[in-house]
């Protein structure tokens, strides 16, 4: 019997600040709480992230009427300063998040093992939808400093 392997996903986009706020937007846990969650209706009251080789960070995401909520968690793996984190989800699945520098602008790209609950393209969707948030907020907040 082959071991079932987990469909990988790649989502991506270019964040207009340098690299330098990007890392600093995706990683310090007050901006996280602004920016992570897939719609409206949800939100992240709290962060915690020790990004070092062998830390973890919890993300608390919750449904803002309180039907409900989660820890999303991993441990990482491998950090290169402004260039790329890896971790490994609480579930065993893998995440990679890649920092390029373009020319002023920041293309990041999360590449993560789908989990097995949920269809592929709603994962997809949903961690785009994050990504889009970050974006947002990212921008929002360093544009004009």
């Amino acid at each position: 019997m082959t071991k079932h392997m987990k469909p990988v996903i790649s989502i991506e986009a270019i964040i207009n600040l340098p690299i330098e706020k990007a890392w600093e937007t995706w990683t310090e846990a007050q901006h996280i709480c602004k920016w992570n969650f897939a719609s409206p209706e949800w939100h992240t009251p709290r962060a915690e992230n020790d990004l070092r080789v062998g830390g973890r960070f919890t993300w608390r995401m919750e449904a803002k009427d309180g039907s409900m909520g989660f820890d999303f968690w991993g441990d990482y793996t491998r950090i290169d300063y402004l260039e790329k984190i890896e971790a490994t989800l609480g579930d065993g699945r893998s995440l990679v998040v890649e920092f390029t520098d373009l020319d002023g602008k920041t293309k990041m790209r999360e590449i993560f093992e789908a989990e097995e609950t949920n269809p592929v393209e709603l994962q997809k969707q949903g961690w785009q939808a994050i990504l889009d948030n970050f974006k947002t907020y990212a921008e929002s907040i360093f544009n004009g400093k």
